[in-house]
């Protein structure tokens, strides 16, 4: 054949290929880890993702032990360091970055930000991040956003995943993306946990924090409940006092646990220097589940931003309250609250026997309840009158909680 003709041939060839797209077909590669099914799956864009030139990504799901519909998903955004294949080899070694492991009965989604420049889960937010600031300030849906939703709305449709039971875990960048993309989706994750998350940045542009403020137009879904843990001595978790008290003022679900452990992803190691840092048990909130917020409780530690980062003190924020959630429908809602003990959670941290909070509600499935509307409460012996906030969130304020459960119930007042 004319030499000539033949790489004319193979031109043809070459173009014929067809090119990735979204959504992807069938995976292009199965294979196994740690015993449990793996399938990659590689795909193109989507046009309303609003990325500037086609490109290719691949996504990774790992199958549970025993594989069943209505499983959990377990999602992961790995961090700077790692790209999608690297995150999932971790979980062959217990130690390296242990957060990226999911657990056996849960499926398992892995997402790509290395392969293609300047798609960082954060977008370059982080006064270490040269340049980028600026580019990707503001509160618009970065394209890598859209990415990580579909791609979990399309997991969830392909292996029937419980949609009520969706949880999104990182490690530092990807800690950051956790906390810029799970706070804004309330709607899918029903709880997020950050290991060492890189910079706060994110998440603020994205829930507009103080000193913005939510457009009037945009109204926002109930969020996950936050778990977070960082390192004062990590320069990566500077601003977490602005972090931490918006999440305060906004009545977000946080659970935050600090300590020097610097930049660690070895939670065995972190253990040593903070042991709550797995104390709740996140991977059983539910989506369809109302949960308590706890504000201004007389249990949390100082926090050691921002002039206190030589502190050789490990601290918590909200750790010790728990709840039940026993009636939730349009005529009243009874919700258990009450602390642990030291017979329930064993930690070097001394658990007291009781503390205040002020407590606000999320999530409630039945309420017709709107801003403004008047509420009657009953703890125990104490009672009260109220009226949902400009959020439509009910709060109680300053009731003591103890390791006695005792029932909070709310009930509309007509008129």
């Amino acid at each position: 054949m004319n030499p000539l003709l033949t790489i004319a041939l193979l031109l043809v060839g070459v173009t014929a290929l067809p090119a990735a797209e979204w959504p992807p077909m069938e995976p292009s590669k199965s294979s196994t880890i740690n015993g449990r099914a793996m399938e990659t799956f590689q795909h193109g864009v989507k046009p309303e993702w609003g990325y500037a030139a086609a490109q290719e990504d691949s996504f990774v799901v790992v199958h549970p032990n025993t594989v069943r519909e209505n499983a959990p998903l377990y999602v992961v955004l790995h961090s700077a360091g790692h790209d999608v294949f690297s995150a999932v080899n971790c979980t062959s070694t217990v130690g390296n970055h242990d957060i990226y492991r999911a657990p056996d009965d849960h499926y398992a989604l892995y997402l790509d930000c290395r392969k293609n420049k300047k798609d960082w889960w954060w977008g370059g937010m982080h006064p270490g991040d040269k340049g980028l600031i600026e580019r990707n300030s503001g509160g618009n849906t970065m394209p890598v956003e859209k990415r990580v939703m579909d791609t979990v709305a399309w997991t969830i449709q392909r292996f029937k995943i419980d949609p009520n039971r969706v949880y999104l875990a990182g490690n530092s960048m990807g800690g950051s993306g956790v906390l810029g993309i799970g706070m804004r989706h309330g709607d899918v994750f029903a709880a997020i946990k950050a290991n060492v998350p890189a910079g706060i940045e994110h998440v603020s542009e994205r829930l507009f924090f103080p000193p913005k403020a939510i457009p009037a137009d945009l109204v926002l879904p109930d969020p996950p409940i936050c778990i977070n843990y960082s390192g004062q001595n990590d320069k990566w978790s500077l601003g977490h006092d602005r972090f931490v008290q918006a999440m305060h003022d906004r009545k977000c679900a946080l659970f935050f646990y600090w300590g020097p452990f610097g930049h660690g992803n070895n939670s065995a190691k972190i253990k040593e220097v903070n042991d709550l840092i797995d104390s709740f048990d996140w991977l059983q909130v539910r989506k369809t589940e109302a949960y308590p917020v706890f504000t201004n409780s007389s249990s949390n530690s100082m926090l050691p931003w921002p002039d206190n980062l030589q502190s050789t003190e490990a601290g918590q924020v909200n750790a010790f309250f728990r709840w039940k959630t026993l009636e939730d429908t349009a005529q009243e809602l009874e919700m258990s609250l009450f602390l642990l003990t030291s017979t329930d959670l064993k930690t070097k941290f001394e658990i007291p026997k009781e503390a205040s909070a002020d407590v606000s509600i999320r999530r409630q499935q039945q309420s017709k309840l709107k801003p403004g509307a008047a509420f009657r409460w009953h703890f125990g012996q104490t009672q009260g009158d109220g009226r949902l906030d400009t959020q439509g969130l009910i709060t109680v304020p300053r009731l003591k909680i103890s390791s006695t459960p005792t029932t909070l119930r709310i009930l509309p007042i007509d008129g």
